[in-house]
């Protein structure tokens, strides 16, 4: 994936890593992708993704995402003087492409199961409700006059709502920057700044793990260390009541494919928090691909990644690659451990979840307990299991394959990072058979091609990061 870096920002699209000044053909007719690359092996795909940018994305944009007008060229990208722009001339907009066009197809098809705290709890979402809860939530996002281009913080726990925020942000156009719940007055405020919110979106409380978070309050004491005019979730006037009183339709704007989508922070564990971009088309269509070959998703499938929505593995493979495929997927509000630790696996029963994607740090801290908690469930529904975050550790890697996975299913440990937006090496796609070397990333996906730089090489770029 190209990445080109700004002052403190990352903006990102399908692509090659390494990238020379270079503007592409015209992007090949409807039907491509759909009636000739699909069918090809994952061998042939990656051989083409690399020779031919141009017809891999171009196709795969074409057939996948619906657009409201028609890119012209694929790319435009020159990586020596930062200049990277895909699908250009493209418009359209990612909340239509996650929900409306599932919604005229099977509008009571589930797209969010969501996974309260307490367990037994779920609440199912169908496509037709999560459209009219982005729609409501939009319009109400427009009444305090928000538009275009305007940023929107997010400071939610995992939750239909968060989800639709997102979604609603997207539709009219405005920016949203997603803040981890867990995070501080403090830390909040300095991204409402960095970011120039015009407003938050917020709710009275979370729970987690049994516990109670005030999350307005914490709102509350962030808005006073800035200048943000709107905090949309009062407690006087909660989220839902306000959201009853608009309309359950809102038009979708127009975006060009290099508009702005969405500005996620990283934690600032090393410093200062960086705000990194993500644009339209590129990231979504990143997204969509990433979802269904590294974790083989298939029609019908119960996805259950057990991400936060406020990092950038929930953006990706909880919100927008899930929905942009039609899946239906978890949001998992509690912890590996509440009410015991078996949650994950009886939650994976309840559901009948197909693929598990969690973190290596949850697998140890699991790996504490008696496999019994994880033997007294059904875990006959799981096809795929997968790792993200770190690199997993062969101890957790063999309990995680042989324990959870019963030795049946595949284990793809996927390396990536909040600059690429979605999985760029993992053992999956691969061709039928291939093996699965333990705790190994193994191979790159579409379109990336990974290189080794000697010491001088690397001593530049971590001074180059640096500095930005």
């Amino acid at each position: 994936v190209s990445v080109t870096p700004g002052p403190g920002q990352t903006r990102t699209g399908p692509g090659l890593l390494r990238c020379a000044s270079y503007v592409s053909a015209p992007p090949p007719p409807p039907g491509t992708w759909s009636s000739q690359l699909s069918r090809m092996s994952h061998r042939d795909l990656y051989r083409l993704s690399v020779t031919d940018p141009d017809r891999f994305w171009g196709s795969a944009a074409v057939d996948r995402l619906r657009w409201v007008e028609p890119f012209h060229l694929v790319r435009d990208c020159d990586l020596p003087t930062g200049k990277i722009s895909w699908f250009l001339g493209g418009k359209l907009n990612v909340s239509v492409n996650c929900l409306d066009v599932h919604v005229e197809k099977h509008p009571e098809r589930v797209a969010l199961i969501w996974e309260r705290d307490e367990p037994g709890t779920e609440v199912n979402v169908t496509y037709r409700e999560l459209l009219e809860m982005t729609c409501r939530l939009a319009n109400t996002l427009k009444s305090h006059g928000i538009q275009k281009g305007d940023r929107v913080a997010i400071y939610m726990p995992v939750s239909p709502l968060a989800v639709a925020a997102m979604l609603a942000c997207a539709r009219i156009g405005a920016v949203h920057t997603v803040v981890f719940a867990g995070f501080s007055s403090e830390a909040l405020a300095g991204r409402i700044q960095d970011a120039q919110c015009k407003a938050v979106v917020t709710c009275n409380q979370g729970v987690r793990g049994g516990r109670l978070t005030e999350l307005k309050a914490t709102v509350d004491a962030a808005v006073k260390r800035t200048e943000t005019p709107a905090v949309i979730g009062r407690l006087d006037v909660p989220l839902e009541q306000v959201m009853s009183r608009q309309s359950p339709v809102c038009p979708a704007e127009p975006l060009d494919s290099e508009d702005l989508l969405f500005l996620l922070y990283t934690s600032g564990s090393t410093g200062k928090p960086k705000g990194i971009v993500h644009t339209q088309a590129g990231y979504l269509l990143y997204c969509s691909l990433t979802h269904q070959y590294v974790f083989d998703y298939r029609d019908g499938d119960v996805f259950g990644c057990v991400a936060d929505v406020g990092w950038i593995t929930g953006h990706s493979y909880v919100v927008y690659g899930p929905l942009c495929n039609g899946a239906t997927s978890v949001l998992f509000e509690s912890t590996p451990v509440y009410p015991d630790p078996g949650r994950y696996w009886e939650t994976v029963q309840r559901l009948r979840i197909t693929q598990f994607y969690g973190a290596p740090t949850a697998l140890r801290l699991l790996l504490k307990y008696d496999d019994s908690w994880v033997k007294k469930y059904d875990r006959s529904s799981l096809r795929t299991l997968a790792s993200v975050g770190e690199p997993i550790n062969h101890e957790a890697w063999h309990w995680f394959h042989s324990v959870v996975g019963d030795g049946r299913c595949p284990l793809v440990d996927t390396w990536w990072q909040t600059e690429t937006g979605g999985v760029c090496i993992a053992p999956r796609p691969a061709e039928e058979g291939a093996a699965i070397v333990p705790a190994m990333a193994m191979r790159p996906f579409f379109g990336i091609q990974p290189q080794l730089l000697g010491d001088k090489v690397t001593q530049t770029l971590t001074s180059l990061r640096l500095q930005l």
